[in-house]
């Protein structure tokens, strides 16, 4: 008999692991990159009003937050931590299945770590065992749950922060069965939320969510076993595929999550591609007649408002962050993104001429930029996120990325504790002192 999705999930997340030399570098790689957008995001409103709600609720000092010296309960450090770090919306993207695969899994991870005053290198496991778990959940779910309207950030997250909490707990297999079965009740999120403060409050959920039903399973908490997959079960209320095959194939043997993507811009990722091939393009302002835009039906639902006013409207707007590259402004730079960039009529003008149209025959990684220049002249460029990008070269631009947002001395901290070792606390601290 073949065993459940659940119970093989569950099994291989409690057991001892063999990850690739990639695998392991890319995951300090995206707990550097994910400290670095949570610290640059601890003064966006959404990172204040969690941060101050934590700690207006007091309770035991279990764990570090993101813009504060104190230190707050476990679930509360993750859902206020999860939230800050996607604040910006300049986390890794996972295209399996269009997911933030850190923000949800890294707040858990390391609270349960510093609960627990575990080892950085075996948060860091833990975090890598979550986040390829939350992948492979985001494949069996498939696209219709995401195109149905469901986040994946925000839903298969929650049962990679379940995973990652649950092996840094110390679960039983059957104890971790039971914590993602309680997580089938306890995971939720809209992409409704996209644009608004819920979408980071989305990767929190996650988070939180983990480490809560981690530590209640620990307690003896009974799940369904079929909450998952049973008639009434998650995937099935949640519009899954039930892609158990694609789910578990090579686990164990394949890690995904090294095909994780970094960002270099400072927006939704669905928006890269476009921004990398308007790199290759001369697209200053003057001499634009029209930009056409080619990407992937399914980002047309996503990254396409026609004409945000906000800085976090435009994070997710096709044609605003080409009129602001045509303008001039850095769409690496955080602070290029606010509601006067919106408002600046240079780049309102170019906005108007940016057509966005969606095309099947290019991946959900793949963008086409196409120019018409006032003289006449057509040029067009694609860029394709997945196209392989030397391990050496990932990491001078992920570093450069940190560096820029909090500064040379923090990430030479940071980077020195995740490849030669240090404490769960020791890195946390870096966070808020």
């Amino acid at each position: 008999m073949t065993a459940s999705l659940t119970a093989t999930l569950a099994a291989w997340a409690v057991d001892s692991v063999s990850a690739t030399h990639e695998a392991r570098l890319i995951t300090c790689l995206s707990a550097l990159d994910w400290l670095a957008v949570g610290r640059a995001g601890v003064d966006e409103p959404v990172a204040r009003i969690l941060r101050d709600l934590a700690l207006s609720e007091g309770g035991a000092g279990q764990a570090h937050l993101f813009g504060s010296g104190a230190m707050v309960p476990v679930r509360a450090a993750a859902l206020v931590n999860g939230t800050t770090s996607h604040a910006l919306d300049y986390d890794d993207t996972h295209f399996a299945h269009i997911g933030h695969p850190s923000v949800a899994v890294l707040p858990a991870a390391l609270a349960a770590g510093e609960l627990r005053e575990t080892a950085l290198v075996d948060v860091l496991e833990a975090a890598l065992v979550g986040m390829e778990l939350s992948i492979r959940i985001g494949l069996w779910l498939g696209r219709s749950h995401y195109q149905t309207g469901f986040h994946q950030t925000a839903t298969s997250g929650a049962f990679g922060a379940t995973a990652a909490a649950g092996r840094i707990l110390g679960l039983r297999a059957d104890q971790m069965a039971h914590a993602l079965g309680v997580c089938a009740t306890r995971a939720a999120g809209l992409k409704a939320q996209f644009g608004t403060m819920g979408k980071p409050y989305n990767a929190g959920l996650a988070a939180s969510a983990g480490i809560e039903t981690a530590q209640l399973a620990a307690a003896g908490m009974i799940a369904n076993p079929a909450a998952l997959e049973g008639e009434f079960g998650f995937g099935a209320t949640h519009h899954g595929e039930d892609d158990t095959a694609c789910a578990l194939a090579d686990l164990g043997t394949k890690w995904l999550f090294e095909q994780v993507s970094h960002k270099f811009h400072a927006c939704c990722h669905g928006l890269h591609a476009a921004l990398e091939a308007a790199g290759e393009l001369d697209i200053a302002a003057p001499e634009i007649a029209e930009i056409t835009v080619r990407t992937h039906p399914r980002w047309m639902s996503v990254c396409n408002q026609p004409a945000p006013t906000t800085g976090l409207g435009a994070k997710f707007s096709y044609g605003t962050v080409l009129a602001m590259r045509a303008v001039g402004y850095d769409t690496a730079r955080l602070a290029s993104y606010d509601d006067a960039t919106c408002a600046d009529p240079r780049m309102t003008e170019i906005r108007e001429r940016v057509l966005v149209r969606p095309d099947e025959t290019l991946s959900e990684t793949q963008a086409v930029v196409e120019i018409l220049r006032r003289d006449g002249v057509r040029r067009e460029a694609m860029h394709d996120l997945q196209a392989p990008m030397p391990l050496a070269e990932r990491e001078e631009r992920v570093r450069d990325k940190a560096v820029g947002l909090i500064g040379p001395e923090r990430v030479a901290l940071a980077w020195d504790m995740l490849r030669q070792g240090g404490s769960a606390a020791g890195f946390a601290a870096l966070m808020s002192d």
